[in-house]
C-alpha cells in the first residue's frame, strides 16, 4: 500500500502524513463532542482517535518506508554473496531516487562478481591446457615413451612460451585495472620499428609473406616503444594466426595530419559485422576461432594505444575480404610522466583472435 507515490518529495509526503493524521484525531474528538449527550463522549472518542490515527499513520507510513525495508534486506543478502535481489522502486522522492541508486549499484556488483568468476574460470582453462600438454611431454620423456629429439623438445618450448605469454598478459591486465601507468614516451622512427616487429614475427615459422610499407620513409611518432610493441606483436599474431598458408599479411603506416595510422591486415575469414562491436572483449573469442589464444591479445592492445590518446579499431571488411585494424596515435604529445588509464569495463574489449 503505497497511495504517497505520486509525491515528489518525502518532506512532503512527512506534512501531509501528520496532517492526515492531526485530521483523523481532530474530527474522532469533534464527533464525541457532538455525542457526548447520547453518552459517548471524549473519554471514549479520545482513545479511539489515538488507536485509530496510529493505525491510520501505520500504514501510510508502511508504504514510504518499505523500500528501506527491502534494501536492508538486499544489503544483508549481498553480504552473502547474493547479487541478485533488487528494491521494488515506485515513487519518485528521495527514498525512490535512493532505490533506484541501490538497485544500479547491485547491478554493478553483480556484473563485477560475475566477471570475477569469470576471469578465474578462463585463467584457469587457459592454464590447464598447455600445463597438461607441458606436463604429459615431461612424462613421456621421462618413461621413455619419447626420445627427447628436437621435435619434442620444440613442443615443450612451445608449451612454455604460451605459459609466459599468459603469464605476461594476466600481468598486463592487472596494470589496465590498476589505472595509472608510466609510460617512456620517445621519438621513434617508425620503418625500422615495425620492421624489426616483422622480422621477430617471421620467425615463427608460419607460413605467411609479411609486406610492409611506411609512408613516408621517415615517419616517427613520440610514444613509449615498449608499449607500442606490444599493440604491434599482438595485431602481427593475429593477423599471421588467421591468414591461409601463404597468405600475405599487410603492414602499413602513413601519416595524416597529425595523426599517425598504423594498420595490420590478413587474408583470413575476416570479422563478422555482428562480434565488430565486441572484438575487444576480455576473454571473448571470434567466431574464427581455432586456436588456444587467451583472448587477451586485443584488450591489452586497446589499452596501450589509449594510454597514448589514440584509438584502435576494426575497420570496415576491405573489398578483398581479410581482418583490417587501424591504430591512430597522434604524431606528437606533451610530456606526462603519468598517464592515467581511462578504460572503463565497458570500453575495454578484448577480441577471442587475440
Amino acid at each position: 500500500m503505497r497511495p504517497l507515490d505520486p509525491v515528489h518529495s518525502i518532506k512532503t509526503k512527512l506534512a501531509l502524513l501528520v496532517a492526515a493524521s492531526v485530521t483523523m484525531a481532530s474530527l474522532l474528538v469533534w464527533a464525541g463532542l457532538r455525542l457526548a449527550e447520547i453518552h459517548i463522549g471524549p473519554r471514549y472518542t479520545l482513545p479511539a482517535s489515538i488507536v485509530v490515527t496510529l493505525v491510520f499513520t501505520q500504514l501510510l507510513a508502511r508504504g514510504m518506508t518499505s523500500p528501506l525495508r527491502e534494501m536492508t534486506a538486499a544489503a544483508r543478502a549481498m553480504a552473502t554473496g547474493d547479487y541478485s535481489r533488487r528494491v521494488r522502486s515506485t515513487s519518485s522522492d528521495e527514498v525512490g531516487e535512493l532505490a533506484d541508486a541501490f538497485n544500479r549499484m547491485a547491478e554493478d556488483l553483480e556484473a563485477v562478481d560475475r566477471e570475477r568468476r569469470e576471469l578465474v574460470a578462463n585463467v584457469s582453462h587457459e592454464l590447464r591446457t598447455p600445463v597438461s600438454a607441458l606436463h604429459a611431454v615431461m612424462e613421456n620423456l621421462v618413461d621413455g615413451v619419447t626420445e627427447p629429439d628436437q621435435e619434442t623438445l620444440n613442443t615443450a618450448l612451445a608449451q612454455t612460451e604460451r605459459l609466459g605469454r599468459l603469464v605476461e598478459q594476466l600481468l598486463d591486465l592487472s596494470r589496465l585495472d590498476a589505472g595509472a601507468v608510466e609510460l617512456d614516451r620517445e621519438l621513434l622512427a617508425l620503418e625500422p620499428f615495425l620492421g624489426q616487429a616483422v622480422r621477430a614475427m617471421s620467425m615463427t615459422g608460419r607460413d605467411v609473406e609479411y609486406v610492409l610499407d611506411v609512408e613516408p620513409r621517415d615517419l616517427d611518432v613520440v610514444v613509449d616503444s615498449a608499449r607500442l610493441h606490444q599493440v604491434v606483436a599482438n595485431l602481427l599474431d593475429n593477423a599471421s594466426r588467421h591468414s591461409p598458408p601463404g597468405g600475405k599479411v599487410f603492414v602499413s603506416a602513413q601519416a595524416v595530419g597529425q595523426v599517425v595510422r598504423i594498420t595490420v591486415q590478413d587474408q583470413g575469414p575476416g570479422i563478422a559485422d555482428a562480434d565488430r562491436e565486441r572484438v575487444f572483449e576480455r576473454f571473448q573469442r571470434g567466431s574464427a576461432r581455432t586456436d588456444g589464444g587467451t583472448g587477451l591479445g586485443l584488450a591489452i592492445a586497446r589499452w596501450a594505444v589509449q594510454l597514448h590518446g589514440g584509438t584502435i579499431r576494426v575497420a570496415p571488411t576491405p573489398e578483398e575480404g581479410g581482418c583490417r585494424i587501424d591504430v591512430h596515435l597522434p604524431r606528437v604529445t606533451g610530456e606526462a610522466p603519468t598517464v592515467t588509464n581511462a578504460v572503463t569495463d565497458a570500453a575495454a574489449h578484448a577480441q577471442g583472435r587475440g
